[in-house]
C-alpha cells in the first residue's frame, strides 16, 4: 500500500493517527466516576478482545516478573477485528473503565485492533475526564519503532487480521516515523481461527501460512522485514519461519512490548510506584470461565489457570 494513499486517509481516521506509548501531558483535573483511590497502587491491567493478548502478557511477565497483573479478555464480544471504529472504541473504553475500577493505574491494550481504533481517543478525550493521572498504552508504536533497527531496504510487510490491515494503522505510524519506508499489508483471515482451534501445529496451517506469506511477498520481493500485527500469530511462529524466506526479519510484538514497558516504568517512576509488586496474575473474561481457562493454558502452556467470569 502506497504511503501517499495512507497520508490521504489520515484526516478521516484520526483515532489511529498517533499511537502513543508515552504520557499525555494534560492539565485537566481528574473527574469522572472511577471510585477507587487514584493514589493507591494496583496491578498492571492487560486488555485484549480475547486470547491473543496472552502472548503479550507472557513476554511482559518474563521481563517484569515482580509486578502484579490483571488480564481481561472480552471474549463474549470478540472478535473486534471486523467491527467498526465506534464499536471497538466503546467496547475498549468499557474494559479500561472496568480495569481502573479494579485499581489498575496503568492499562496495556494488548490488542492491535483496540490500539488502532480506540487508543488515541481514550488517551486524549477520556482519560482527562476519568482520571488524568492514569495511563493507557498500546502495542503499535513500540513495534514500529523497532523496525528501523532491522530493515535494510525500507520495504516493510504487515501480516494481520483484515481489520487491522484495513485500518492502515501500521502504515500511518510507519509513514510518520520513517517517511522514506514503503509498507505492504496483507490480511490473514484464517490464522486466528487456526490458533483458536488449536491447529497451529497441524497440516492445515501449512497451507494458509504459506499462501499468505507468498501473497504478501508478491507485493514486493524486496520486503525484508515483516511485522506480525496480531497477537495470536506467535503461536504460528514455527510455521511462519518455515515459509518465510531466509534473510527476512520477522517482528514479534511480545518481547518488544516487554522491553518498552520496562523502559517506560524506569522513565516514569511516579507510575512505577503505583504498580504493585507481588508477582501475581489474575485472569478475567466476559465469557465462560472454564473455556477461557482452558485456552489460557494452551496459550501460556500452563495448566494452573483459574479464570473468573465478569460483566462489563
Amino acid at each position: 500500500m502506497a504511503i501517499n494513499r495512507i497520508v490521504n486517509l489520515a484526516a478521516g481516521m484520526y483515532v489511529v493517527d498517533n499511537e502513543n506509548f508515552e504520557y499525555l501531558e494534560k492539565d485537566t483535573k481528574p473527574t469522572g466516576n472511577v471510585v477507587s483511590d487514584t493514589r493507591r497502587a494496583g496491578p498492571i491491567g492487560v486488555f485484549d478482545s480475547g486470547y491473543g493478548g496472552l502472548t503479550i502478557l507472557r513476554e511482559i511477565r518474563r521481563k517484569l516478573p515482580e509486578y502484579d497483573y490483571l488480564y481481561l479478555g472480552d471474549n463474549a464480544r470478540a472478535p473486534y477485528g471486523t467491527r467498526s471504529f465506534d464499536i471497538v472504541y466503546r467496547f475498549t473504553l468499557d474494559a479500561v473503565k472496568y480495569l481502573f475500577a479494579q485499581g489498575c493505574q496503568l492499562v496495556i491494550l494488548a490488542c492491535n485492533t483496540a490500539s488502532a481504533k480506540a487508543l488515541r481517543t481514550i488517551q486524549q478525550n477520556d482519560l482527562p475526564k476519568i482520571d488524568a493521572s492514569r495511563r493507557v498504552l498500546g502495542v503499535i508504536r513500540p513495534t514500529v519503532e523497532k523496525i528501523g533497527e532491522l530493515t535494510r531496504t525500507g520495504n516493510i510487510g504487515i501480516l494481520g487480521t483484515p481489520g487491522t490491515v484495513q485500518s492502515c494503522s501500521y502504515d500511518m505510524e510507519i509513514a510518520k516515523m520513517y517517511p522514506e519506508f514503503k509498507t505492504y499489508g496483507h490480511g490473514c483471515p484464517m490464522w486466528v481461527p487456526l490458533v483458536e482451534n488449536r491447529e497451529a501445529d497441524g497440516n492445515g496451517a501449512d497451507y494458509f501460512v504459506r499462501k499468505d506469506i507468498e501473497a504478501l511477498l508478491a507485493m514486493n520481493p524486496a520486503i525484508d522485514t515483516v511485522i506480525l500485527g496480531c497477537t495470536h500469530y506467535p503461536l504460528l511462529l514455527k510455521k511462519i519461519r518455515q515459509y518465510m524466506p531466509a534473510g527476512v526479519n520477522v517482528v514479534e510484538q511480545g518481547p518488544i512490548i516487554g522491553e518498552s514497558l520496562a523502559d517506560y516504568l524506569i522513565r516514569h517512576p511516579e507510575m512505577n510506584v503505583r504498580c504493585t509488586k507481588g508477582g501475581g496474575c489474575r485472569y478475567l473474561t466476559t465469557e465462560n470461565a472454564e473455556k477461557f481457562s482452558s485456552m489460557v493454558s494452551y496459550f501460556l502452556n500452563d495448566t494452573d489457570i483459574d479464570a473468573e467470569q465478569i460483566d462489563i
